[in-house]
């Protein structure tokens, strides 16, 4: 009798964990496009937001067809075609039909949106010292590798199913 109540316990705070850490995550990225905001703000950046900010840097230095970067599971289809639209509008993204298969759509950064990129990473330099010189400093390296095994088992139960 007391294993089971044991085993209940261990089972509620494993989900009470699970909840919080699912509820972090989000707050953590909603947090994350704040400081990106704050950035274009103290840049002087007012013509795109944090979200098309975050999606250049995820292009980068890359010529990507448009399918690629949502299959990356970065955005939603209707989302990213709105947000892509403005950026190659504002100038930072080009935009053309790929040479080698006509249906497909290839972006990449322009000028301005590469400047743009090399700024904020010279940001997250900034934020990554800060974060090294926060007492007491957080074990980056452990928090990676958790969050990517979070992202596999996530990912796993996503094509294959519960197990």
């Amino acid at each position: 009798m007391r294993d089971t109540a044991m085993l209940a316990i261990d089972e509620k705070t494993a989900t009470d964990d699970y909840h919080e850490l699912t509820r972090l995550i989000e707050r953590l990225h909603r947090r994350f496009l704040d400081v990106l905001r704050t950035e274009l703000n103290l840049m002087d950046i007012t013509d795109i937001n944090a979200v098309q900010a975050l999606l250049l840097a995820n292009i980068g230095d890359e010529e990507i067809n448009v399918r690629e970067l949502m299959s990356r599971g970065y955005y939603q289809g209707s989302n990213a075609s709105y947000n892509l639209k403005k950026l190659v509008e504002m100038g930072y993204l080009i935009q053309e039909k790929s040479e080698r298969d006509r249906r497909a759509t290839m972006i990449r950064l322009s000028e301005k949106g590469l400047e743009l990129v090399s700024k904020m990473a010279q940001s997250e330099v900034k934020q990554s010292e800060l974060l090294s010189r926060s007492n007491p400093s957080p074990d980056i390296e452990a928090t990676r590798k958790s969050l990517r095994q979070i992202e596999r088992i996530w990912t796993d139960y996503i094509q294959y199913g519960a197990q």
